[in-house]
């Protein structure tokens, strides 16, 4: 079973809710999520804040917390998955923020950096990810790692 089914299962099993808010993985997660059926049940929300201004009107991330960390960094990823999720009051949020190549990195943050957080009303943890291949392979990893985190939250 793929690892998007086992956290569906879950998900839908547990009567539990997700909401998500990507940035550099363009809508994956929520791809791979609604390719299963019955995801309706628990996928509640589903934003795609590839700009700055989407991050900060859409989602509320603050944007001195952007100047100061830049939108590739644990702050903001932290703000967009606890605000994905106090969007509709979900059980879980997940934000991923990052750099998926092939153009946009730099010495302190390379091609491939990724934060992906995700959190509860009561807790939240975010991983810093350094994936490596072409653009599409790093939005699959990331979104598979979001996926992987989520499951052990649920486990």
């Amino acid at each position: 079973m793929r690892i998007e089914e086992k956290v569906a299962q879950s998900l839908i099993n547990m009567k539990k809710t997700l909401a998500i808010a990507e940035s550099c993985t363009g809508g994956l997660l929520a791809n791979r999520l609604t390719n299963i059926p019955g995801s309706s049940n628990f996928l509640k929300f589903a934003l795609i804040a590839y700009s700055n201004e989407a991050k900060i009107k859409l989602l509320k991330v603050p944007q001195e917390a952007i100047r100061k960390y830049g939108a590739v960094s644990t702050q903001v990823a932290v703000s967009m998955a606890q605000k994905a999720r106090k969007s509709l009051k979900t059980n879980f949020g997940i934000g991923i923020t990052g750099i998926a190549g092939p153009t946009g990195g730099t010495k302190a943050k390379p091609i491939g950096l990724t934060f992906i957080a995700v959190c509860t009303e009561v807790e939240t943890l975010c991983l810093k990810c350094h994936f490596q291949g072409s653009r599409k392979t790093v939005k699959t990893q990331a979104a598979t790692q979001a996926l992987r985190l989520l499951h052990e939250f649920l486990s």
